[in-house]
């Protein structure tokens, strides 16, 4: 099986361990990715703020990129990237002036063809359904599900999930056996693209986040966003200034967890590149449920 993939500048940088993992993944499970043809940044949480075209020229390329190698669905597990992608396809078939202005920018005819999965919808619809043929270990950990704001926002465009209390994520880690906690801060902001410019803010925001999953007993967070993981990973320096203790609850990406319940090697899923030590261990090994049916018998009358 093969499906079209943009991997976008974080995958192929600071998030190289989403990446390895998505990619050990799909690998373990028979699915070829297919990156798009000269892929160019989609213009991530800055064009949209700058310039209109630009930001519906950067991820349209790509698109039309996409539609010219013949692909069809297109997995984007960058949060951001996805977001984008959905926004500027909206966009440009519900505008059929800018739609050709765009089209003029990139040289290219983009047609709006092409399906854009996030990683939970590539998940949900190609990766869950052979877990039980396939899984070694349950994750029998405590885990908090953390969406951040772009996976379920803007809810319109996107439909997917809902918007204040989403569960897809969740069902994914009850399906490798993971206790998913209900929680306040699913959806908060983490502090997104102020890592740099604002850390105190960052500090703050994701503060929150990391000590209500502590405090309610998460072993781990669980993230689909690069941003996010480098905010609740890397500043934990100052989440723990905020916080007045330090927390030491490990991030991992859904797909992280889902390879460690495969039993592929930690290395090749890049959990010794967290920040954060990852010590998840002593997984329960996992026994495939037997379905009993029970014999029945049909009576026909004459």
């Amino acid at each position: 099986m093969k499906l079209g993939f943009y991997p976008g500048c974080s995958l192929e940088g600071a998030s190289r361990e989403y990446n390895e993992s998505v990619q050990a993944v799909a690998e373990k499970l028979g699915i070829e990715l297919v990156s798009i043809p000269d892929w160019n940044c989609c213009g991530a949480t800055a064009a949209h703020n700058l310039d209109k075209e630009l930001s519906l020229s950067l991820p349209a390329r790509n698109l039309a990129l996409a539609e010219e190698a013949g692909l069809t669905e297109l997995v984007v597990p960058c949060a951001a990237c996805y977001s984008r992608f959905t926004v500027t396809q909206h966009e440009l078939l519900h505008d059929n002036a800018m739609h050709k202005k765009v089209n003029e920018i990139i040289g290219k005819e983009y047609k709006g063809t092409l399906r854009i999965l996030n990683v939970i919808q590539f998940i949900e619809e190609y990766i869950i359904d052979k877990l039980e043929d396939n899984m070694k270990f349950e994750i029998n950990k405590k885990v908090a599900c953390y969406y951040g704001c772009l996976l379920v926002r803007p809810n319109k465009i996107l439909n997917f999930d809902r918007t204040e209390d989403p569960q897809t994520m969740d069902v994914v880690m009850k399906k490798l056996g993971a206790d998913s906690i209900d929680w306040a801060f699913k959806t908060e902001c983490c502090g997104a693209g102020f890592s740099v410019s604002f850390t105190e803010a960052v500090g703050r925001l994701s503060g929150k986040i990391i000590e209500d999953a502590s405090h309610r007993g998460a072993e781990a967070l669980v993230v689909a966003c690069p941003m996010c993981h480098s905010n609740l990973d890397m500043r934990r320096p100052a989440m723990d200034k905020y916080n007045g203790k330090k927390i030491d609850t490990p991030v991992i990406y859904i797909t992280q967890a889902i390879g460690l319940a495969l039993g592929i090697d930690r290395k090749k899923l890049g959990l010794n590149r967290h920040f954060v030590p990852v010590k998840l261990d002593n997984f329960k090994p996992y026994v495939k449920k037997e379905v009993v049916v029970e014999n029945t018998q049909i009576m026909e009358e004459i």
